[in-house]
């Protein structure tokens, strides 16, 4: 009980931070405000922008600077990357967060850009928010720029499109995938609010060892609820990776092993967060609720 008032919380300060920074629908152009928060407030777990204030807060507990406008870049990017996911040039899906995808609810060419400008505010927020302190401003752009780039998130999604034409992919191809696609945007998620924290050097190599395990934890979760799964308790399109033909961990390894691996994922995270400073209890709560999710 407690866990879940808590998540609540850190969920509903994200919420008021999106409704605040993000600019108005009806300014101008609307069209394309509009799409941005249509996606952007759409709902969905929040584990992102959570994971930034859940670590600020482990070493800074009065909250100095604000996580939130950190939290909300890292969801402007997560969010910009499932609408460029979405689209016909990609996966082609019609449903995201339990209602039509940006492009089926405006059309292609303002989902496309309304992708780009989630992209482009995310680092207009962490630059104008932490600009007093330029060099904390530094290093947040660099981990979330690094980790939403070419080697990292982008990079996972062109090895996933590769993956389809490929007709072997391999345990390894596999987790170089969502190393990428998954893993480094939780990772730099917990770096982030670190940073703000103020943690020292080996806690925010604990965090990354953390999130990475946590990241690869999840996404084999994500595979398995993609193949057990329904639309109306996920809230997207079950069942389109067998379609397409993407390889998953499941389809590679099956359900009772990929539980496995998610199991000995999220306990390898468990161990890396136990070795932080400060009270641990919430996020060793959120690593068991995410592998243990319904949805």
């Amino acid at each position: 009980m407690e866990f879940t008032i808590k998540l609540a919380g850190l969920i509903d300060r994200v919420e008021r931070g999106i409704d605040r920074m993000l600019p108005a629908a009806d300014a101008d152009p609307s069209r394309l405000h509009g799409a941005m928060r249509y996606s952007l407030q759409a709902g969905g777990k929040r584990l992102r922008p959570v994971l930034v204030l859940a670590a600020a807060e482990l070493f800074d507990a009065e909250q100095r600077v604000d996580p939130i406008p950190a939290a909300v870049a890292v969801e402007c990017i997560h969010t910009y990357s499932l609408i460029h996911d979405d689209l016909p040039c990609m996966d082609n899906d019609d449903l995201r967060r339990g209602r039509p995808t940006c492009h089926r609810a405006f059309d292609e060419p303002t989902a496309l850009l309304a992708g780009d400008a989630l992209l482009t505010h995310a680092f207009f927020l962490l630059c104008d928010a932490y600009a007093a302190q330029p060099s904390l401003a530094v290093a947040l752009c660099r981990e979330l720029a690094a980790a939403a780039g070419s080697r990292h998130l982008i990079g996972g999604q062109m090895l996933d499109l590769l993956g389809e034409r490929s007709a072997v992919v391999t345990d390894a191809m596999l987790r170089q995938i969502h190393a990428g696609k998954t893993a480094a945007m939780i990772r730099a998620s917990l770096v982030l609010g670190g940073l703000i924290g103020g943690a020292p050097p080996p806690a925010l190599a604990g965090l990354r060892d953390g999130g990475a395990c946590l990241g690869l934890a999840f996404q084999i979760m994500d595979d398995i609820l993609d193949a057990t799964g329904d639309a109306a308790t996920l809230g997207k399109t079950p069942g389109k990776d067998a379609k397409a033909g993407k390889a998953t961990f499941v389809s590679l390894h099956g359900l009772e092993a990929s539980r496995r691996m998610a199991e000995e994922q999220s306990t390898a995270a468990s161990r890396a967060f136990r070795s932080l400073p400060g009270d641990t209890t919430f996020l060793l709560g959120l690593v068991h609720y995410l592998t243990t999710r319904t949805h």
